[in-house]
């Protein structure tokens, strides 16, 4: 499969999809598939005012996560605004070109320390992100499964570190699985083997949540734009997931509260570059830790900051 061109041609219908805070979720649908390109330079400088009139993308608070629409799609401006979630289609892309991690932004999960425990969890249990890094012991139910199909007398502990999105065009007894309002994890397949039999595919389970496991203390990775902000939070221990998040610049006394972008991201929408950078983080357990200047002054997007503190 030939890697596809940047789209130049995008630029002819600009219009802004970025949503850079969910105030209402919308209804479950299902997966649909497209295609897509990029435009507009490593600093999304080109993707500035167009089609929808939005002028400014980070003075009207959409930041470089937009999108120009084809022109079905765009609907005479009628999807102005429209927030949708993307994933690279690993069924029929050339996997050279789709970057692994899943719906909650840990990318390669070997080196953020996640590994092979770990599954994608149904919409219920994901809760839009809040599940994420969150841990499972789970094991084969042997009073509803099929015996041939279960390993006695094992268990598996795993992270939660995708979404495993609904298919609503099959039931969710046959092909579905993931669908509302059914409870399900679709695990990375050494997992589910320590528990069940390969040629089995699905078992029933019985699961409960646990503290996880960490080594070392909480990491921050920081990527996005000077005017968008995003932090990738990963290696909690104890509940796993956070609650919320502030953050407080070098020269000010004032925290202020970041909101969760995606999956394990949060965001904030002030001019934090070249700031010394401290966070506070609550998790779902409602412990608190301050990360005194933990992100040092001068830093760039994309590097990763490792603390000495840990979640307990």
């Amino acid at each position: 499969m030939a890697r596809a061109a940047p789209a130049r041609g995008a630029a002819l219908v600009l219009l802004t999809v970025g949503c850079a805070f969910a105030v209402a979720a919308a209804p479950a649908v299902t997966w649909q598939r497209a295609h897509a390109t990029f435009y507009g330079g490593a600093d999304a400088s080109g993707t500035m005012g167009g089609a929808c009139g939005y002028g400014n993308l980070y003075s009207t608070g959409y930041g470089t996560h937009t999108a120009a629409l084809s022109t079905l799609m765009f609907n005479d401006g009628a999807a102005c605004g429209q927030c949708y979630k993307v994933a690279c289609d690993r069924e029929l892309a050339d996997t050279r070109w789709c970057k692994p991690g899943g719906a909650c932004g840990y990318g390669n999960l070997y080196s953020t320390g996640y590994g092979t425990h770990t599954a994608a969890l149904s919409t219920l249990m994901f809760n839009d992100g809040a599940a994420c890094g969150q841990c499972y012991k789970v094991a084969c139910d042997r009073e509803l499964a099929d015996t041939r199909w279960c390993k006695p007398g094992v268990t598996v502990t795993k992270t939660a570190t995708n979404l495993c999105p609904p298919n609503h065009a099959l039931p969710s007894d046959n092909g579905g699985w993931c669908n509302a309002p059914r409870l399900h994890f679709d695990m990375a397949q050494p997992a589910w083997e320590k528990i069940g039999v390969y040629k089995g595919g699905i078992i029933p389970v019985m699961y409960q949540r646990v503290p996880c496991e960490k080594r070392g203390g909480v990491r921050f990775k920081i990527d996005g734009h000077d005017y968008f902000n995003l932090v990738l939070v990963f290696n909690v221990a104890t509940s796993g997931s956070i609650k919320s998040m502030d953050v407080k610049i070098s020269d000010s006394n004032d925290w202020a509260p970041m909101a969760r972008n995606w999956g394990a991201n949060w965001q904030s929408l002030a001019n934090l570059t070249g700031k010394m950078l401290s966070f506070r983080l609550t998790d779902t357990e409602g412990q608190t830790l301050v990360f005194h200047n933990i992100v040092s002054s001068g830093w760039k997007f994309g590097q990763t900051f490792t603390s000495s503190l840990q979640f307990n």
